[in-house]
């Protein structure tokens, strides 16, 4: 059996291994723990049910305050168009996240995925992050094990890893100080693991955090695994830093090279992950076809619609179409997958 990574030897491989020589090891770990030549996907839509946010993360160009003109909450009418036409499309999830917005409390969340349950039973609602659900309970005078439990009674499927950043204090108290710190994020992820939702983990980097940072973040998320077994995927990517109030604060922004280099590490620490996703949103197609080398086995999804990183300049589209092209013209077989990695339809 491979001994598992340590911080020391992680530290090593991302700042010393030489780039291929590191994906290479990256992949013969996907090969082993996804056997298959097959690259994962899911159908499903984005959907920002609010852009009001008190957070105000330095990283984010879409939130927007309360007296702003074009500050909304989501109406049901147009909720249901695009839950409809995810439908018609094929799509199985939503991805529901919007902003900590100051007045709503779980009434609200409740109602609004009761409704979604009720008007397209089918749908399955990824939704919420942590630092949302966090809110939530503070916004509602209740803990977070009534909060959690609210939710998914209400028709919660699971969460998404979004509000994770850099599992570091420092990093966060400089690029979201309003925003919920790590040991929090973990909790609200153990809670939830713990009530039976399945979850995602995520990490954005390169913005302030050092190299031994970025690992910590990444053995806080193995350490949570090992506990829980609840992560079903990992996805790392970069920060996109225009429109940004931190634009002046990173000097060079994340590369290709950097972002294989995290990925193929991503693989290597997370040993009781079994999926790490591409993330062409930020990269692009070409770039995640070269991920599926440096240990990604997941494209993520279809993304019909996606706001928050659109507004950071960054304007990737695919198609399903397009997704099933690039996945083959990389060398691998298609494979539509549920929220939950069910396999529902291979593209051979």
């Amino acid at each position: 059996m491979n001994e598992r990574i340590s911080r020391s030897k992680a530290l090593q491989l991302f700042q010393e291994e030489e780039l291929l020589s590191l994906g290479r090891r990256a992949h013969h770990l996907r090969l082993a723990k996804n056997p298959e030549d097959q690259v994962t996907f899911v159908i499903d839509r984005n959907i920002n049910y609010s852009n009001i946010c008190i957070c105000q993360c330095r990283f984010c160009a879409y939130y927007r305050e309360e007296s702003d003109p074009d500050g909304y909450i989501l109406d049901q009418e147009t909720l249901h168009q695009k839950i409809a036409e995810t439908v018609d499309l094929g799509g199985t999830q939503i991805l529901l996240q919007g902003g900590l917005h100051p007045h709503l409390t779980i009434d609200y969340y409740e109602n609004l995925l009761t409704d979604i349950k009720k008007n397209f039973p089918t749908i399955h609602i990824h939704g919420f992050s942590a630092p949302e659900i966090w809110h939530f309970s503070q916004q509602s005078d209740l803990t977070l094990e009534e909060t959690i439990s609210r939710l998914k009674e209400a028709g919660l499927g699971s969460i998404p890893g979004g509000g994770a950043e850099i599992l570091d204090d420092r990093v966060r108290s400089h690029i979201s100080p309003n925003k919920i710190g790590w040991e929090q994020w973990m909790q609200v992820m153990e809670l939830a693991h713990g009530q039976g939702l399945r979850s995602t983990a995520t990490m954005m980097f390169g913005t302030v955090e050092t190299p031994g940072e970025l690992i910590d973040h990444l053995l806080r998320v193995r350490e949570l695994q090992d506990k829980t077994a609840g992560f079903t995927a990992f996805i790392p990517w970069s920060f996109q830093p225009d429109n940004t109030d931190l634009y002046d604060d990173v000097s060079i922004a994340a590369t290709g090279v950097d972002y294989l280099r995290v990925l193929a590490l991503s693989r290597i620490v997370l040993d009781n992950i079994d999926n790490i996703q591409a993330s062409w949103v930020t990269q692009g197609a070409k770039m995640a076809q070269v991920a599926l080398y440096f240990g990604a086995n997941d494209f993520g999804s279809t993304m019909i619609e996606e706001n928050v990183v659109a507004a950071a300049g960054v304007h990737f589209r695919m198609s399903l179409e397009d997704m099933v092209s690039t996945i083959k013209e990389a060398g691998f077989t298609p494979a539509q997958r549920s929220t939950l990695y069910k396999i529902i339809k291979k593209y051979d």
